[in-house]
Order: C-alpha cells, then structure tokens, then sequence
C-alpha cells in the first residue's frame, strides 16, 4: 500500500508557526471542525527536540486529514517524567475515546495508562515502548505498538560505514545515556554490520551535542588513525563532525549519525555528515492517530508495526529535505 504521508505538511507548518507566535508550546489541539466526530488523545515528549515537534506535526497531520479532533499534550522537556504523568492523568478524567502515548521512560505512564485501559479505552504506544514487566504487574495491554527498529537502524547505519571506508578502518561509537535502551539497541545493530572495522572505543556522548564533540576531540587526540564515528543520534554526530572539522580532519573522518533531523540532513548534502539513517516521527505520529481509529472501529490491530528508516547519503539528501518531515521514499502501512 502506498503511503499517504507527503499531504497536509505546509498546512501543519504553518499551524505551528501561529502556534509559536501565541500558544502553549507545550499543548496543541489539533484536527479538523467539522470531523467525524471521534476525539483522541495523545500525550508525547518534550518539544524542545526537533524529533517531537515532528511527531506532533505528524500527529496534527493526519487528524486534519481524517477529520479527528486530537489533544497534544507535552512534557515539558524530554526529561519531564513526572509533569508528562501529571499531563497524562489530567487527560484520563476528560473521556476521550483513544489514547496516543510516547513516554519518556518505560514506566512513567504505566500507572495512568493502566487506569484507562481498565476502562476499555485503547492506548497506542508510539516510539518509545512501555516497560513490558511493569505494564503486565499493572495489568496494562496495549493495542499497538509502533516504533523504529532500532537495531536494524543501528545495522543500516554500519554497512553505511563499512561502504564509506572501503571496508575497513578503525572507528567509534557515540551513545547516549549510558544504559539506555535505544543507544544500547542502534550500537548493537552497527556492531552486527561492522565487518572487519575495528571498533577501538564506544562512549557515552548523553544524546548532547557539546558533550559528543568533547568525547569526540579527545577520541580524535587518542587515535589519530581514526577514520569514523558512529553516532546513536544527529544531534551528537553533528557535535562529533565540529570536532572531526577543529581537528582538520574534514573529508579523513567519516560521521553517520541516526534520526534524519533538518540540520542533519542538511550537513550530508553539504558533506559535513557522511549519511544519517533516517526515522520518521512524522510518520510515527500518523501512524499512532490511524492506529487509534482503527482500535475504536473495533478492527485488530498488529502488536507491532514497525516505523520506516532510510539511508540518507549527499545521493540523495536533497529528495530527504524536500519531503522533509516526511519520508521521501515509499514504504508498506498496514494501518492506511
């Protein structure tokens, strides 16, 4: 099936920007007047990260094409557990018929999402999976679950490195919080692919920029003969690529960074990155209000959906920025 994801984009940019010039950045009800009638929830992380203004995006997207009211609700950073709960219970006691919910932790939702679907309401897990061990304990099932595979991103990722540096070299890897689930599972995924590349350290880099760029410099000092950086987001790779350019090394270091963000896409086509795997929060945002419609209908929905990635390379990053948030290639939904 082909994808429907390319409409409603300049009208939901410029929803945003009024948005910006008068609203709470942190709540955004979006959809359409004159509806079907059908009011969602969806309660995502902060919007201080390019990733989940793309997802609201995607959000608001498809309740305007499917004439769905839908209540945004974001934390207030995407460290914000406890305000994005908070946010989560105010909308439980508001009856809407279905539930989108990206949290910040596997468990920080658990209890409140328990609650409403003890009611019957279906809740739709997007991006970020809630913790399975404490969603059963709390007697918690989700309808669905859509998100990237994070390991095949992290695989795709490395044999974009292994075709950069001719198949071999000495390369790094960048994570983020040390003993997070989804650095853990892209780093995983480049290890699988690296071939005969010689991995000499792997380091935490915090999912911040500043901070990958320092760890960077001082990989940089320590292995001069380095030839690549994997890193588990743009952000950090952009922050590792200012450290590969102090260092003089411009066109000697390779950088991949994973997430597709504007500024990262961007940087491959003018060569400051190497190439980016591609995700799509957009489309993950989509895909969460889809989901939920089909739940109320009463139709089966899969456990698992898995969210589109693509390899972005100075090939083919101007068609990724025009689509952009989009994706610009075609993929299956089993949702649309």
């Amino acid at each position: 099936m082909r994808n429907r994801f390319a409409v409603g984009i300049v009208s939901t940019t410029l929803a945003l920007s009024v948005a910006a010039c008068g609203e709470d950045p942190q709540q955004n009800g979006g959809g359409s007047e004159e509806g079907s009638g059908s009011s969602f929830a969806a309660v995502i992380k902060g919007l201080d990260n390019p990733f989940f203004q793309q997802m609201q995006q995607g959000i608001d997207a498809e309740a305007e094409e499917s004439g769905t009211d839908v209540e945004v609700q974001a934390a207030a950073s995407i460290t914000d557990t406890s305000g994005q709960a908070d946010r989560l219970n105010a909308m439980a006691q508001q009856g809407y018929e279905c539930y989108v919910v990206n949290p910040i932790s596997g468990t920080n939702l658990v209890q409140g999402l328990a609650q409403i679907a003890a009611e019957g309401t279906p809740v739709v897990n997007i991006d970020s999976p809630v913790e399975a061990d404490a969603a059963q304990k709390a007697g918690l099932e989700v309808s669905t679950y859509i998100g990237t595979d994070n390991v095949e991103a992290g695989r795709l990722g490395g044999e974009a490195m292994v075709e950069a540096l001719g198949g071999s070299g000495k390369v790094a890897l960048i994570g983020g919080i040390s003993g997070d689930v989804t650095s853990g599972a892209r780093l995983e995924g480049f290890e699988e692919a690296a071939g005969d590349l010689e991995i000499v350290q792997t380091v935490a880099g915090d999912w911040d920029r500043q901070v990958a760029q320092t760890r960077a410099t001082d990989i940089l000092s320590a292995n001069p003969d380095l030839k690549g950086f994997f890193s588990a987001n743009d952000d950090m790779a952009l922050g590792i690529a200012r450290a590969v350019a102090n260092a003089g090394k411009d066109g000697e270091v390779a950088v991949i960074g994973v997430d597709g963000i504007e500024d990262a896409l961007s940087a491959v086509e003018s060569g400051d990155l190497t190439a980016t795997v591609a995700q799509y929060p957009y489309a993950i945002g989509q895909m969460g209000v889809q989901a939920c419609a089909k739940a109320v209908a009463g139709e089966d929905l899969p456990e698992n959906v898995t969210a589109p990635v693509a390899v972005v390379t100075e090939d083919n990053a101007a068609d990724a920025l025009e689509a952009f948030p989009a994706p610009f290639e075609e993929f299956d939904n089993p949702l649309d």
